[in-house]
């Protein structure tokens, strides 16, 4: 029974995306492979804004190992190489949460069911390079976690390859960087109160010795340096994750609504942790910590949820909820039976991908969420260039018409607050769109359709004059300049 509910656990979500294919209407991922795509065509990583009409600014692709997999994986298996992330990334989901559920001897079902939560929290997920931070969290907080009841750091001394990994793949190491932060903060904190003897320091935490986690928190740092941009994705942090414009217009950095049942599971999840800490009745200060900083974060920034979900599984991973009772030994698996569920999983997976639709069926899946038709047309009939992009299509348009570089995409540390709050102001109506520059020299102008610059093209005699619609479909309106004399 517990294997195959374990096979259930692993394999579930990445069945289900099998048939769904969702990985499909991710906007952001075509720029990841188009990335990854010129990396291979070129021999090299980018350091300027290719497939853009600012190719003069700079740009470090922080999440450049990502990228290069994808476009590996492209070359291999075609447009199958998205789903196929998307379920192999929800199977190594669902093993990291029940592993972390796991630590610390926690039990079996217990820990199914909040892994099984912490999916449910955590649907949605894209195949993008943030998962990978979820991933990278997820082992970190279980290695300290291991480490601070072990009284070993024996755990700890893989730290510095998983930085040296996941610097290469996403920028949200830092965030695990200041998960070493308040780990180091919390073992200074917990010896200071040994010395004074407090009687509410949790026995079970055992002393580690603090210049060696030093050490390796410092070589864990030094190993985010080893990339080919060196200590510069760093500086960028706050532009990537955190940049004021995406405070203002993306809705996912807006705080929680409330409006999802995964929003309340979440909620329910935050309470049953802190309960558990305070039924403990002694400062587990880590833990605590780590906990209150996710809760923070999350119901600010609802993207960033999964980081108090991973925070809310590691303090309830010492907490009997469903089948252990106190003095009571937990059975195991035999180490068999657990390779197995690791090998019929990936037998499942392997089958369900290779059941996957054929590259024609997946891109009239494409076609469906992206302007497909209206970008045929524009290289058909080859429009005139600059071109004017929704910043919706921005990223597919690099794909699947690299020869129009975009004005915008979702390269948030390429374009900076400077050049995306001017995209906003045009598309919000805050600037006149025949005097602003990025409308003025665009010659072409792809708009989704009906929405509010298309309707202001389309209905106001200034505007008509200047723009003329030249094609409109269900999803996408294209208008050229009046002036250019070519069409």
């Amino acid at each position: 029974m517990r294997a195959l509910a374990l096979l259930l656990l692993f394999s579930g979500a990445a069945v289900y995306e099998s048939v769904r294919l969702s990985s499909l209407n991710a906007p952001d991922v075509w720029i990841h492979l188009q990335t990854g795509t010129w990396m291979l065509e070129n021999h090299t990583i980018p350091r300027s804004g290719v497939f853009s009409q600012y190719s003069n600014l700079s740009w470090n692709d922080s999440s450049w190992g990502f990228d290069l997999t994808l476009g590996i994986a492209y070359r291999i298996f075609g447009l199958r190489a998205i789903p196929l992330l998307q379920m192999g990334l929800a199977a190594a989901v669902a093993l990291v949460t029940f592993l972390l559920a796991r630590s610390r001897r926690a039990g079996f079902w217990q820990a199914l069911v909040l892994s099984a939560i912490a999916q449910y929290v955590l649907s949605g997920l894209q195949p993008l390079p943030y998962v990978f931070s979820i991933l990278f969290f997820a082992i970190a907080l279980r290695l300290l976690l291991d480490s601070r009841y072990s009284g070993s750091v024996r755990e700890l001394y893989w730290l510095p390859v998983l930085f040296l990994a996941w610097a290469n793949v996403h920028i949200g190491f830092v965030l695990g960087l200041i998960l070493l932060g308040v780990f180091l903060t919390a073992l200074t904190i917990e010896e200071w109160l040994r010395t004074l003897s407090v009687p509410w320091l949790n026995k079970a935490i055992l002393p580690l010795p603090l210049r060696l986690v030093s050490a390796i928190a410092a070589l864990s740092a030094l190993a985010t340096c080893v990339t080919p941009y060196g200590y510069r994705p760093l500086a960028t942090f706050l532009q990537v994750l955190y940049s004021e414009v995406g405070f203002q217009h993306f809705a996912e950095m807006s705080a929680m609504s409330f409006r999802r049942p995964q929003d309340y599971a979440l909620m329910l999840m935050v309470m049953m942790a802190f309960l558990a800490l305070g039924r403990r009745r002694s400062l587990e200060l880590f833990e605590l910590l780590v906990l209150l900083g996710g809760t923070a974060i999350a119901f600010r920034i609802q993207r960033d949820g999964w980081m108090v979900v991973l925070a809310a599984v590691g303090a309830l991973s010492r907490s009997s909820i469903i089948e252990r009772r106190a003095g009571q030994r937990q059975s195991e698996m035999a180490p068999g039976w657990k390779w197995g569920v690791v090998v019929v999983t990936a037998i499942v997976i392997v089958i369900a991908g290779v059941r996957l639709p054929d590259r024609n069926a997946l891109m009239n899946r494409v076609r469906q969420n992206f302007p497909m038709s209206a970008c045929d047309f524009i290289a058909s009939n080859r429009l005139p260039q600059p071109l004017f992009n929704e910043y919706a299509f921005g990223s597919f348009l690099t794909w699947y018409l690299p020869q129009y570089p975009v004005v915008v995409d979702s390269r948030a540390e390429l374009y900076a607050d400077k050049v995306l709050s001017e995209y906003f102001d045009v598309v919000g109506g805050k600037e006149r769109l025949d005097s602003h520059p990025m409308i003025a020299r665009a010659r072409t102008l792809l708009l989704e359709r009906n929405s509010a610059i298309a309707k202001a093209l389309k209905n106001l005699p200034a505007l008509r004059a200047q723009y003329r619609l030249v094609y409109s479909d269900d999803l996408a309106d294209v208008f050229v300049s009046q002036s250019d004399q070519s069409q």
